[in-house]
């Protein structure tokens, strides 16, 4: 993907590549002044009429929203979208039939994103259905809002990767290989210590182990399993216990553990923008929210704290701008949790080294000491159908309230300039994560520092992540896999 943009002034323009490429469907919806639309693109039609006559009253035009993705963070915003100044998109056929009866115009096209143009806006795709046709002819899709919502993986990736798998173990067993050529075919790297990449390293384990070396006893002993992080540990959004334990449990098991760099591929504010654009938007694993840190706005904090501008800030003037503090910098309310303080006036002590009452001062190098180990508190979110699903429904809601928004801002003061943001930013709320770590055991965090590990957590996770689908039917089929797996043992099949 590649998005161009142009500086206002004498800069010049320069493009900006990430390192996602989007295989996926793309959901948008706008207004037009004519009937009939013919390709894979169906456009939304709005006339205005009155018994075959135009209104008089002019009505404004609808704003064009794009949707890159349909995971679990683009469902979450498309049903939560419901602003009447934006077309509703949708992507997926089983949410047809919902759609019409709330009688909402939809466009969609299964295509991939090959070039964003933001100067522009306009995307330019390319259609993944298979045709006769010669050649991959592009076309372009322009937009008022983008939102990329891509994720990291699709159901034909993970059929990829399964059929790689097997066809590793089918080329291992070729009588013309040396042991170090089978080494290296059956050497699998997962890149990623999160959740997802710990669950895929844990199943993969399994199923190498329990199914596949049963057709390939010859080469069980040359398979080896690498799992690549970018930080001090794998699940490092975890509690320290679960984080030891499936370190340990993988040592065991000898899946080798290697940390040390890498991040995803777009960076967003905490709104959920994508830096440097002010119309595209990114949910989801595509993604990483660059969390502003407090030492970055020490000095203008402590300008907008000093209501008096006596060059000192009384413990009282401290607290009343806490609040705001804390909602554009998340990090110090978790930094205040984590430590136990109760209020401000204990960060103050730490600060002044004796007792702090509201008379007492603090100057700018005493205020930077209280606030000079709260980004120590700052941690990438995991990237989990969880925060995915609240990045989506709270972007959604800006969305619905964003005319409203722009007269009335309701967000956190600009400590860098004046007023105030336009929303709220993004805060994630934890419900509690899980993380399958093979052998039928699963690690849970649950809120209020609740830790399980073990086969009863496992079959915690069966029940939360069935009651998490999208539909009854898909509850079945998922149940049903589990059923068919412990029955009958994983399917090794290369189709």
């Amino acid at each position: 993907m590649r998005l161009m943009r142009k500086e206002h002034g004498a800069r010049l323009s320069k493009p900006i590549t990430s390192f996602v490429q989007w295989w996926s469907l793309i959901a948008y919806a706008e207004a037009n002044t004519y009937n009939g639309s013919q390709g894979h693109i169906a456009h939304a039609d709005a006339t205005a009429s009155d018994g075959g006559h135009a209104l008089s009253k002019v009505v404004p035009k609808k704003k064009k929203v794009v949707l890159l993705g349909t995971g679990w963070a683009g469902m979450s915003f498309l049903k939560s979208l419901n602003n009447p100044t934006y077309e509703k998109p949708a992507v997926l056929l089983s949410q047809f039939d919902i759609i019409r009866k709330k009688n909402v115009d939809i466009s969609f096209s299964e295509a991939e994103c090959v070039k964003i143009d933001p100067q522009n806006k306009k995307i330019y795709c390319r259609s993944t259905i298979e045709s006769h046709s010669k050649g991959e002819e592009e076309f372009a899709v322009d937009y008022d809002y983008l939102i990329i919502a891509v994720g990291a993986q699709e159901i034909d990736d993970a059929k990829k990767i399964r059929k790689n798998v097997i066809e590793s173990f089918e080329k291992a067993c070729l009588p013309s290989l040396s042991d170090e050529e089978r080494k290296k075919i059956l050497h699998f790297v997962i890149v990623g210590g999160g959740p997802t990449g710990v669950e895929f390293a844990a199943e993969l384990h399994d199923f190498v182990n329990d199914d596949v070396v049963k057709l390939y006893p010859k080469v069980k002993d040359l398979v080896k399993i690498t799992l690549l992080e970018a930080t001090d540990h794998i699940l490092n959004m975890f509690d320290k216990r679960i984080t030891n334990f499936a370190e340990n449990k993988f040592g065991r098991e000898g899946i080798d553990v290697k940390l040390g760099g890498n991040r995803r591929a777009l960076a967003t504010d905490e709104w959920l923008r994508v830096e440097g654009f002010d119309s595209i938007y990114a949910l989801g694993d595509c993604a990483t929210i660059n969390q502003r840190k407090v030492t970055e706005d020490i000095a203008e904090i402590f300008k907008k704290a000093d209501k008096d501008n006596s060059g000192t800030l009384t413990v009282k003037e401290f607290q009343e701008t806490l609040n705001d503090i804390c909602e554009r910098y998340p990090q110090v309310e978790l930094y205040l949790k984590n430590k136990q303080k109760r209020n401000i006036v204990d960060l103050v002590k730490e600060a002044k080294g004796d007792a702090a009452k509201e008379s007492m001062e603090l100057n700018i190098e005493e205020f930077k000491a209280a606030l000079s180990e709260v980004d120590s508190q700052m941690k990438n979110l995991p990237a989990t159908a969880q925060v995915a699903n609240q990045q989506g429904a709270y972007l959604a809601k800006c969305f619905n309230r964003m005319e409203e928004c722009e007269k009335n801002p309701e967000g956190p003061p600009r400590f860098r300039g004046t007023g105030r943001h336009r929303f709220h930013p993004f805060r994630y709320r934890h419900l509690g994560q899980f993380a399958p770590l093979g052998g039928e055991q699963t690690a849970a965090q649950l809120p209020g520092d609740w830790v399980s590990i073990g086969h009863s957590s496992q079959w915690l996770w069966y029940s939360v992540y069935a009651s998490k689908q999208v539909s009854w039917r898909t509850r079945a089929l998922v149940v049903s896999d589990w059923l068919r797996r412990f029955i009958f043992g994983r399917d090794t099949s290369g189709i």
